[in-house]
Parts: C-alpha cells; structure tokens; sequence
C-alpha cells in the first residue's frame, strides 16, 4: 500500500510516523510546500525504522504531486493551524482554497485515492472535497469523529479511573466544540453502561470536557494537537489497508441517512478496503436526535461561506 501525506506539519509528521509504525503501508510519502521541509521529516522518520522495527518506506517532496502517483490512501492536513481562541470555523477562508486545490492535484496523480480530510474546519472541508472532486461518497472520509471517540474515552476513563481499553463510546456529529454529539448513554464499560458508575453531574462533565478537548489542548500547547490526530488517522488507514471492515465515527456525505442530506457530518462508518463500505443508522433517543439536527445546523451554516 501506499499512502501520500499532505502537508509536513506536526499532524502530517504524527500520521506519517504512526503509519510507519504500525508497519502495513509498503510506502508513505509526505508532501509539503516549503522547500526541503518533508524531505527533512522524512529522513528524520527513516532513520528511526531501525529503532522502531518498521519496514515502511518514508519520502519527502517539495510540491511535487507526480511522486504522490499511484497513492492508496492520501490525507491531507495542509491548512493553516488553530491557534488560541481561534474556532475551526474561522479557519475556512484560507483552508478551503488550499484543500480544494490539493484534491485535485491528489486525483491527478492517483485517480483510484481515498482521501482523508484532517483539515478544518474538517466536516466543512471534507464536503468540500466531495464538490471539488466528485468523488464517490465512499472515497472521502473526514477523520474528526475517530479523534473525537478517542477522546471521549480518555475522559470516560479519567471518571472512572480505569483502563482506556476497558471503554467503547462514540462522538457523532460535527467536529467543533458546539457540534460534538458524545453518546453518553450508549458508552460501556466492557458491556456495562457508564450511567451505572458515574452521577449525571459527572457524566455532564465528561461531556463537556469532550466537547472542548481540542480548544483545551489548542489552549495548552499554543497550536493544535498532533499526536491523537495522526493515531486516529493512522488507524482508519490500516482499516483500509487491512480491509479490516471496523467501525469508526466519521465525517461522511450524507443522503437521506439521519434524516439529512448534502452535509459531511460524524456517523458512524464501516471502514475497509472501499472506504466507507457502510454508514451504520444506529438508534437514536429523541435528546440525541435533536442534538444531531442541531449539529448539522450548525455545519451547514460554515458550508454556506464556501
């Protein structure tokens, strides 16, 4: 397999190292527009494989799409950073241009390419990408309900001072504070429903601290976060590489399922060799239903300014 990274940054390098990692990609080739900078990151990265026991193959280029051909999989995370009290939907106006822009020059290269939007703001991006390229529904995937689950565990755990492994809980909905939609009724732990451990109030705090776990880090670090950004996206690669068939929330166009149509929004998605071989209709309580609706509201607004 191989898989092109879009842009060099900290979430492109993150990606490209946990790819590399997890060792199934056959070759990984990161991208960038500032001259030598993905070829300095690659290096840097191959030169870990024998530390890190990995057979993958790292490269880097300088805008040049034509070393992207033939490209399994291509995620792009070029775009201008968050940054501290800044909201994913002030990013649009420079990040469109630049996401429209590197989808067409990724199907040029690889016309075959499943493309995966970290971007932001991701949901608005990765419907852009669907208009810009017109691409199969199955072949666009926006990463943000994959972190947004990620974390959302992290938080379940804290609570219930125990092991992340032990939790399964998902984020559906839009990949912004206001959006997320985290399915506190449905999380368990190892089959037992979390309402059974945790108070509402506690629970109403692991919503909330999910709902702004990206704006907390932003706030934190001075940027946006890196390291669970490129974990989510490397395991939604191997689910693809692996044509593993699991289950993760993603960004996915939607037409007619949930009731809405024309939007990218957080469902939950079956993941394999296609891409999206399903998005899965779960059962919604009405609370969660309106929180949804309320949600792609929301995303849709942002997808009006395109």
């Amino acid at each position: 397999m191989k898989v092109t990274v879009v842009g060099a940054g900290a979430v492109g390098a993150s990606c490209a190292e946990y790819i590399a990692i997890k060792d199934f990609a056959d070759e990984i080739v990161l991208i960038d527009i500032k001259e030598g900078f993905a070829e300095g990151k690659a290096m840097d990265l191959m030169q870990t494989a024998s530390l890190n026991g990995f057979d993958s193959t790292i490269v880097g280029t300088t805008n040049d799409y034509t070393k992207t051909a033939g490209s399994d999989v291509a995620v792009i995370t070029s775009g201008i950073p968050r940054k501290p009290g800044m909201t994913r939907e002030e990013l649009i106006g420079i990040n469109a241009g630049i996401v429209k822009d590197v989808a067409e020059k990724l199907i040029a290269a690889s016309p075959n390419v499943i493309i995966i939007v970290v971007s932001n703001p991701m949901d608005t991006m990765a419907y852009l990408a669907h208009k810009a390229t017109g691409l199969p529904k199955n072949r666009i995937i926006g990463m943000g309900g994959a972190l947004d689950s990620a974390r959302f565990k992290y938080r379940l755990a804290e609570a219930l001072e125990c092991a992340q492994s032990d939790i399964s809980a998902m984020v559906i909905g839009g990949h912004s504070d206001t959006g997320m939609v985290p399915l506190i009724d449905k999380a368990v732990r190892n089959s037992v429903p979390v309402t059974e451990f945790l108070s509402e109030e506690k629970q109403a705090e692991v919503v909330e601290a999910t709902k702004v776990g990206g704006a907390t880090l932003t706030k934190l670090l001075g940027t946006s976060a890196w390291y669970a950004p490129g974990a989510a996206v490397s395991e939604l690669v191997r689910a693809i590489a692996l044509d593993s068939q699991k289950m993760f929330p993603c960004s996915a166009l939607l037409e007619g399922e949930y009731g809405l149509s024309d939007i990218s929004i957080g469902v939950p998605c079956i993941i394999g060799k296609n891409g999206i071989e399903k998005i899965v209709e779960i059962e919604l309580s009405d609370a969660e239903k309106e929180k949804l609706t309320a949600s792609a509201e929301g995303v849709s607004k942002v997808n009006d300014l395109l």
